[in-house]
């Protein structure tokens, strides 16, 4: 796991960089999409999570590859996954979200563990 262990969190963060643009631009798609009610307001509001996704993500991709890991960046984006788990997970808890979302609550909780294993690996020195 370890070898692939860099290039996971790479593709986490070029997916969320890529998903939060989705929201971004058609947040109406993408609502519509996990089950959620479209309205104006709710895509405003969807778009501007998926402003904060991209930025999420970019911030690990710079983090990486920048001539010295940013540890702090990624602790932090693990909080943010993991913080997008539990409120998707209420989303459809409330019925605010049709069951399909879970695959989206799912994938946020996986990253944000993987990239607090990452992060204690960067620690032990187990990953360059």
């Amino acid at each position: 796991m370890k070898k692939y262990l860099s290039f996971l969190v790479i593709l986490i963060s070029v997916i969320t960089v890529a998903s939060g643009l989705t929201q971004v631009v058609a947040p109406g798609f993408v609502l519509g999409f996990i089950g959620a009610s479209i309205s104006a307001t709710s895509m405003h509001f969807f778009a501007i999570v998926g402003m904060f996704m991209t930025l999420f993500g970019g911030m690990v991709l710079h983090a990486i590859y920048s001539a010295y890991t940013n540890e702090v960046a990624i602790l932090w984006a693990s909080f943010q996954k993991i913080g997008a788990f539990a409120a998707v997970s209420l989303g459809i808890i409330y019925e605010i979200f049709s069951p399909i979302a879970a695959g989206v609550a799912l994938f946020d909780l996986f990253s944000g563990l993987l990239f607090l294993y990452y992060l204690r690996s960067l620690r032990n020195h187990e990953v360059h």
